[in-house]
């Protein structure tokens, strides 16, 4: 029995040291099931002192392992039954430093009495992890029946990892009946403990969970669906509680394959990679000790809109997927921009606006779209006034600006036939407004007098 627990705890000592990604701090809360039912014979002795005997020696492995704290709930041991008391649950040992030993001597006192409240003893855990220091908070229940009260341990459970309190919680059965099983694969990860010998084994197995973090290597896919896009953020959220857990920007090591990435297998991911548009993966569960390769395509070129930049100084131009109204990115020109492989809109915030639509993006292919030389027109004015500049267009008049009030005014614009339309704002009747026509042309400069 000793060399098992050495065994374990040199394991654990490794795996700390070698979870070099994880949380700086692990709490472990044992709810521990001391109800009237684990006086029953299990084996060599009864349910309770069996699981006395191998909670105190999980506990030993874990006394000199860095980074963790461990506390004690119990429920089932304050009021015998009948009658039934369904608040029977307690902290009998809170989270803090250096307590094993205190946890292995309550232990010890504990004898069966009464009830199985697991949903309030769960509802009542979410407060019993500190939150003054950021943790993963791990609850490790142990128990030899299911609820007994009138309270939904599933809910609970869902709930508290939803909010971000918990992580899945393992749930470790004592001799079990097969049927019911399958009440507590909702409440966390279950583990069959149908004899002396698997509980042990499942002991070191929950804790070595708990503790290990598993790799994960994330193929962003190109059109050949190999993985070599990368350089892009990726971000990890916690797929219950929308928490974000990890951000990394995507890496080829050496040999030109994806990094392996070391993460916490007790969290459900939804993964994004911030390409432009961004792709997804919407759930990525991991096996504790396993190695995980998931992917998503994300072929991606490169665009570029070339123009003059001593008229188009600081002009910016949007880009949309084809025929959707969200803008996915702004950007200057004749800057080059990375994006993931299909036809996009692109709308140019010159004067008037251009609108480019449906352009191709190819994979590793740089598509070049070329905008037009402006021209220069300067408006003069013999007194201030209102007015705006309207683009001659398929038999329309599309607005393109508005004049301010002073005197003399110079527009960069497009080719194009143009009309400005001007009243001083010292006459009251419409009627003296004025319209003047004016074409514009590449790199040419015009003067307009409106009056």
């Amino acid at each position: 029995m000793k060399s098992i627990s050495l065994i374990i705890f040199f394991f654990l000592l490794s795996l700390v040291a070698s979870n070099q990604n994880a949380p700086s701090l692990t709490r472990i809360l044992f709810v521990f099931d001391a109800s009237q039912s684990m006086y029953s014979r299990w084996g060599s002795d009864t349910r309770m002192n069996i699981a006395k005997r191998m909670l105190s020696q999980m506990l030993d492995s874990l006394k000199y392992v860095e980074n963790v704290e461990v506390a004690l709930r119990v429920y089932g041991h304050q009021k015998p039954v009948p009658p039934q008391d369904c608040s029977d649950t307690r902290l009998e040992v809170p989270f803090h430093k250096n307590n094993i030993d205190e946890i292995k001597s309550v232990i010890q006192k504990i004898e069966p009495k009464g009830t199985t409240p697991i949903a309030r003893s769960l509802e009542a855990a979410a407060l019993d992890f500190p939150k003054s220091t950021p943790s993963r908070n791990i609850i490790i229940l142990i128990t030899d029946g299911v609820e007994a009260c009138d309270g939904d341990p599933c809910a609970v459970s869902i709930e508290l990892q939803k909010q971000g309190i918990i992580l899945k919680p393992f749930v470790i059965g004592i001799g079990l009946d097969a049927d019911f099983k399958k009440t507590f694969e909702c409440v966390g990860q279950y583990f069959d403990a149908s004899s002396e010998k698997q509980f042990k084994d499942v002991m070191g197995i929950v804790i070595s969970q708990a503790l290990n973090n598993t790799t994960l290597q994330v193929n962003l896919l190109d059109i050949n669906e190999n993985p070599t896009e990368t350089d892009v953020p990726i971000t990890f959220y916690d797929k219950k509680s929308g928490k974000i857990i990890y951000n990394f920007v995507h890496t080829l090591n050496n040999k030109g394959n994806p990094d392996t990435l070391v993460l916490d297998p007790l969290i459900t991911y939804k993964m994004v990679a911030h390409t432009i548009p961004p792709v997804s993966i919407d759930s990525i569960k991991l096996t504790p000790g396993k190695h995980t390769i998931v992917g998503t395509n994300a072929a991606q070129g490169f665009l570029t809109v070339k123009a003059n930049m001593q008229y188009f100084k600081d002009i910016k131009y949007l880009i949309r997927q084809k025929n959707k109204p969200t803008i996915l990115h702004v950007t200057g020109l004749n800057e080059v921009s990375k994006l993931l492989i299909g036809n996009y809109d692109l709308e140019m915030l010159t004067l008037p606006r251009l609108y480019i639509n449906d352009v191709n993006i190819r994979p590793n292919h740089t598509t070049t779209v070329q905008i037009p030389n402006p021209g220069m027109v300067t408006l003069m004015f013999d007194a201030p006034g209102i007015g705006s500049i309207l683009l001659e267009k398929d038999n329309q008049l599309e607005w393109v600006v508005n004049l301010d009030e002073s005197t003399r005014q110079t527009f960069i614009l497009l080719p194009g036939n143009y009309r400005v339309v001007w009243r001083s704002k010292n006459i009251k009747k419409t009627a003296y407004s004025i319209e003047k026509k004016f074409t514009i042309k590449s790199d040419t400069s015009i003067p307009i007098v409106v009056k």
